[in-house]
């Protein structure tokens, strides 16, 4: 898979993840949402700013994370035969978007168990984020997205462990950036119509299609690394 279909394929796992995003994020993106300031004859214009800051923060933090992912399998890739570790880290980048599509679509759960170690990284975090409460400001709602975009995320997640085959930082941190502006629809419009859109985003057909999708991108990813390998024998 070319960078390009890389970066539109995080683009699409980030925008149908939206039912995955609005059961794990809407009761933040909402409580953030009600206590930032809004002006009466327009509380959602007065609110924008935030949202809008809120999600910058988020995106960042995803940015610097596949940064770090890309740079860390770019390094392993030198201790190791370029091309076989670049098959292994796709091999393994497809796996894990099979599981993240079983885990969205509600048919296996095993996943949860990855977002529960990452909560020990969370515990030591999110205090800094409870430090900007109340959000007053703009300023003060990109530092609290900048701690929400290390909340413990299997989708987050299964998207990091496929920066780290992307080739290096700059693409992890891009792949990462693509999946990130996936997720901006759906978190956008949480903070915007959270009431209106519960009830439709946390219908099971909703979290099965998009499962099945991510299931797809992941069969596609690891039948392109099979036929590589398949070639070379």
């Amino acid at each position: 898979m070319d960078l390009t279909t890389s970066f539109l394929a995080a683009f699409l796992i980030g925008l149908s993840g939206g039912a995955h995003c609005f059961g794990m994020c809407g009761g933040i993106v909402g409580a953030l949402t009600l206590g930032a300031p809004a002006t009466p004859d327009h509380p959602l214009l007065g609110r924008l700013p935030f949202l809008l800051a809120y999600n910058l923060g988020r995106l960042l933090s995803y940015v610097f994370a596949g940064m770090l992912a890309g740079g860390v399998g770019a390094w392993a890739t030198h201790l190791l035969a370029v091309h076989q570790a670049q098959l292994g880290l796709r091999l393994v980048a497809g796996l894990f978007m099979i599981l993240l599509g079983l885990y969205l679509a509600g048919w296996w759960s095993g996943l949860a168990r990855v977002e529960q170690a990452g909560g020990r990284l969370w515990r030591r975090i999110e205090p800094l984020g409870r430090r900007l409460l109340p959000v007053r400001t703009p300023a003060r709602a990109l530092g609290i997205g900048l701690v929400w975009g290390w909340l413990p995320c299997g989708l987050v997640y299964s998207v990091l462990v496929w920066a780290m085959g992307a080739g290096g930082a700059l693409n992890g941190g891009l792949l990462m950036l693509c999946f990130g502006l996936g997720t901006l629809p759906a978190l956008l419009a949480m903070g915007a119509f959270a009431a209106t859109l519960a009830d439709f985003m946390r219908r099971p057909w909703m979290r099965q299609v998009a499962g099945a999708l991510i299931i797809g991108f992941g069969m596609y990813q690891i039948g392109l690394a099979m036929r590589t390998i398949l070639q070379g024998v």
